[in-house]
């Protein structure tokens, strides 16, 4: 059932694909913001109250559907609200758009557009950048907007579906990476959707969104392995793993970097993290061996998201049939 949920909804986003800024999208981050704004009262016991509520009812509420429909009218429904959920919370193309302009335009020879798009993208000031550097920069965002937008939905998905639970799993990463989204209170600009929090809700959001992203950024490096360049990118791997064990953004570029034999890490534009980045962990912070970037990988980059989702369905087509003959 969770392979026939996730093909359809997978079809459906790239036919009508849904706006980062659509309704839907608008009303989860409201709630968020909503209940931070009215339970957070930066007390560090209490924040993890707030994360809780911010996340865990619209989670909760999706498994109540699912195992109600499950209950009251059959299967086929609840494969119905399963590939709704996904199609909410998959955003393929809530990224790709921006990725395949700027690729766009670089092949059509007009890198003042590409950088203009990039900064526009990432808001992030990319004029100065070296050619090489804007590439690399532009491959490591598309690679963790790749996760964050679907490998991580789908790691979370498939081990609530494991678990009878539905698409309670994928709510749950969407809403964890929301409510990660938001800034401290000293950062927060009147015009965001989500309003600034205190420092003590601050710090649990990326707590438990670390914790949350932990296996699925695993998951996602051991398939980009598998499907790209398997020693390299594991070399890669364990040599970013040495210096930093618990960095999940960086584990997905150092895997990234060795499957596409592409040079990828370093310093951040302007010397710091940038907006992506701040999301979350840091990118890795030290220079991956590989060939220095090229327009070329951001083809073979496609083809490894691609191919990773190809093998996810794989899986999961296994899964389901070893269910129903069990």
């Amino acid at each position: 059932m969770s392979f026939i949920a996730l093909m359809f909804a997978l079809i459906l986003e790239q036919v009508r694909p849904l706006s980062e800024k659509g309704w839907v999208q608008t009303g989860l981050r409201a709630w968020i913001s909503w209940v931070c704004r009215v339970l957070d009262m930066g007390q560090s016991q209490r924040a993890w109250v707030v994360w809780l509520l911010a996340v865990g009812v619209p989670t909760l509420t999706a498994w109540l559907i699912y195992g109600l429909l499950m209950w009251l009218v059959g299967w086929p429904f609840a494969v119905l609200w399963s590939m709704v959920v996904l199609y909410v919370t998959l955003g393929f193309r809530q990224f790709s758009h921006h990725f395949t302009d700027i690729r766009v335009a670089l092949e059509a020879g007009d890198e003042v557009l590409a950088r203009q798009l990039f900064a526009d993208w990432h808001q992030v000031d990319a004029m100065d950048l070296p050619r090489s550097e804007m590439l690399r920069h532009v491959i490591e965002h598309a690679v963790v907007a790749a996760h964050r937008h679907v490998f991580g939905v789908l790691a979370w998905f498939s081990l609530g579906a494991a678990f009878g639970l539905g698409p309670a799993g994928a709510v749950l990463y969407r809403m964890s990476q929301y409510a990660m989204a938001i800034k401290p209170q000293r950062t927060a600009s009147p015009t965001d959707v989500l309003q600034g929090v205190s420092e003590a809700l601050f710090s649990v959001t990326q707590r438990a969104w670390h914790v949350i992203d932990w296996i699925p950024a695993r998951l996602t490096a051991l398939f980009f392995a598998v499907v790209g360049n398997f020693e390299e990118s594991i070399d890669c791997w364990r040599q970013h793993a040495a210096l930093h064990p618990h960095d999940n953004d960086g584990t997905l570029i150092a895997a990234t970097a060795g499957a596409l034999n592409v040079q990828l890490g370093g310093e951040q534009l302007g010397g710091k993290r940038d907006t992506l980045a701040e999301e979350a962990s840091m990118l890795t912070s030290e220079s991956l061996p590989g060939r220095e970037p090229e327009l070329g990988h951001f083809r073979s980059l496609v083809g490894l998201v691609w191919r990773t989702v190809v093998l996810w369905l794989v899986l999961l087509c296994l899964l389901s049939l070893a269910r129903l003959l069990g």
